[in-house]
């Protein structure tokens, strides 16, 4: 799952992003307002970890500006303790939860699963598509036999991908986007790869390839 993050504090914008990608994210992050509005119009996240405290302009600026141009991916921004004022601005112009510095990372990683799921649909962390739960907490996924299966970071970061739109083709570029961040560069083969990986574990029919277009979650087998 893509996710931006914009934080001047690069040390805790540094030790953010590793446990946001040990969660489950792949994390792109920019300390600026003018980068964070760039990044946001070509990439295709799902969620932003937002200060609202930037070098070159306020981050409440920079949230209206997504809302207006109808940029609907979850927001969850990040205060100063104490400054109620924030929040509400915050909250009007758009944003889905806040946080308030200092905060514990763990806090900050269920609030941003809790947002994502509302913005899915859903009102818990096991993903159900046919015969395949996923468990985001766990990052495992368990088959309506019982069977039970860990998952690696890339394994689980593809499959809730693929997961949480079930019937979609996704094709290579998309999952790409969506499993790695802008710092890395794989080749289209690691998707190849890591379809097989987890077809072993689902089954087969249970991810289907479109030629020429991608793949796609049965949710019907």
């Amino acid at each position: 799952m893509r996710l931006l993050l914009v934080e001047d504090d690069r040390l805790l914008a540094e030790g953010l992003s590793s446990q946001l990608e040990k969660a489950g994210f792949s994390v792109d992050t920019t300390h600026t307002t003018k980068e964070a509005l760039v990044l946001a119009e070509q990439e295709d996240y799902r969620a932003v970890v937002l200060d609202l405290g930037l070098p070159d302009g306020n981050g409440l600026d920079v949230l209206r500006k997504w809302r207006t141009n109808g940029v609907s991916f979850a927001v969850l921004i990040l205060t100063a303790r104490g400054d109620w004022q924030d929040k509400v601005n915050g909250l009007k112009a758009g944003a889905d939860d806040y946080l308030a510095k200092p905060f514990q990372t763990e806090e900050l990683i269920a609030r941003l699963n809790a947002i994502v799921r509302r913005s899915e649909g859903r009102d818990h962390s096991v993903v159900k598509a046919g015969r395949v739960e996923l468990d985001e907490n766990r990052q495992s996924l368990t088959l309506d036999d019982g069977t039970q299966h860990s998952l690696t970071g890339t394994e689980f970061r593809l499959l809730r991908c693929l997961m949480s739109r079930p019937g979609q083709v996704f094709s290579k570029e998309q999952l790409m986007e969506q499993l790695y961040n802008l710092n890395e560069n794989p080749t289209e083969n690691v998707i190849e790869a890591y379809i097989r990986r987890l077809r072993k574990l689902v089954g087969t029919e249970t991810i289907s390839t479109r030629r020429g277009q991608g793949y796609l979650f049965n949710d019907v087998v």
